[in-house]
């Protein structure tokens, strides 16, 4: 009698109305108790008046695909070139990256580590750049290596850096 009670209870509430043609109350256990049922009539909800949603705007797609020349120019106002000291770290599973950007200094140094960031098969992450030629450019640099344009701030601030050229693995940090 009591699975009866707290079924009809169940049942009783305006706002499960729904939810009661979809699936019928199964009750697993009944522990004894009395009927939720005065607190609920105490309450003396009113079943709610038909409102109706406000339209929801569906977006337009864009008149052209996105292109990486939409995402340019990039900007890490916490990076900037300089030394950077070498150092330990520990993320294993980390595949190899690094980070340079439009300038002098990240260009001679992709120059001279190109063998070693091929060999690692690095991922290039450029963190200040202006527009898409001067990526091309540094992309002629490094043939073959995958060079993306990304606002590194984020990144900078959980490893702890303030500079690049750097090449990043899952054991170090180095210039």
């Amino acid at each position: 009698m009591k699975s009866l009670t707290i079924l009809v209870a169940y049942l009783s509430l305006p706002w499960l109305s729904l939810a009661t043609q979809a699936d019928a109350l199964i009750i697993v256990a009944d522990h004894g108790g009395t009927s939720a049922l005065p607190y609920y009539e105490a309450l003396n909800l009113q079943p709610r008046a038909e409102v109706s949603a406000p339209p929801i705007e569906i977006p337009r797609p864009p008149a052209k695909p996105f292109n990486e020349a939409d995402m340019l120019p990039v900007r890490s106002m916490q990076l900037s070139p300089g030394d950077v000291a070498r150092r330990l770290i520990e993320a294993p599973g980390m595949p190899p990256f690094f980070l340079v950007g439009d300038d002098n200094r990240s260009r001679a140094w992709l120059r001279q580590r190109a063998l070693r960031i091929h060999e690692l098969n690095a991922v290039g992450l450029v963190v200040n750049v202006k527009s898409a030629e001067a990526l091309a450019a540094l992309r002629a640099l490094v043939p073959g290596l995958l060079l993306s344009p990304v606002a590194g701030d984020d990144l900078a601030e959980r490893l702890g850096l303030r500079h690049y050229p750097v090449l990043i693995t899952a054991t170090g940090v180095e210039q």
